[in-house]
């Protein structure tokens, strides 16, 4: 019984037929670039994910945006400037530091701070009140 449940499943997964792989486009220099500009940026969907990377429908979107200022003249940095300024720092992987991305750049470094200062606190009370609670320890 087991095995026929294991053919029809078989049979079924091979009766759905595969996607078509979309083609690069046209010009290959665009494809690199784009492919260099997005390494560079987040995606807005995943978060953890680049924009050349991401198959979420909003990095389509952008990296089809980007084709098109491509194509349009624009510079790399100029693309850039045009993402940052309608989505912010955040859009970019390794923001300027500024006064608006202080947090990103130095927020991590000060929690290690304060985490190694609470322990630090914590491991000097407890030896403390261990030596406290042994007198003959002195």
């Amino acid at each position: 019984m087991k095995w026929i449940f294991m053919l029809m499943l078989a049979l079924v997964a091979g009766a759905v037929p595969a996607k078509e792989a979309v083609p690069l486009a046209q010009d290959e220099a665009v494809e690199q670039r784009l492919i260099g500009i997005a390494d560079e940026l987040r995606c807005l969907v995943c978060q953890n994910e680049s924009l050349a990377g991401s198959h979420a429908e909003l990095a389509e979107d952008l990296r089809r945006e980007i084709r098109t200022l491509i194509r349009a003249g624009k510079t790399d940095p100029e693309i850039l400037e045009f993402l940052v300024s309608r989505y912010g720092d955040f859009v970019r992987y390794r923001p300027p530091f500024k006064p608006m991305t202080w947090v990103l750049w130095l927020g991590p470094v000060v929690l290690m701070v304060l985490g190694l200062g609470g322990l630090f606190r914590h491991l000097q009370k407890r030896r403390g009140d261990a030596l406290a609670a042994d007198p003959q320890e002195t």
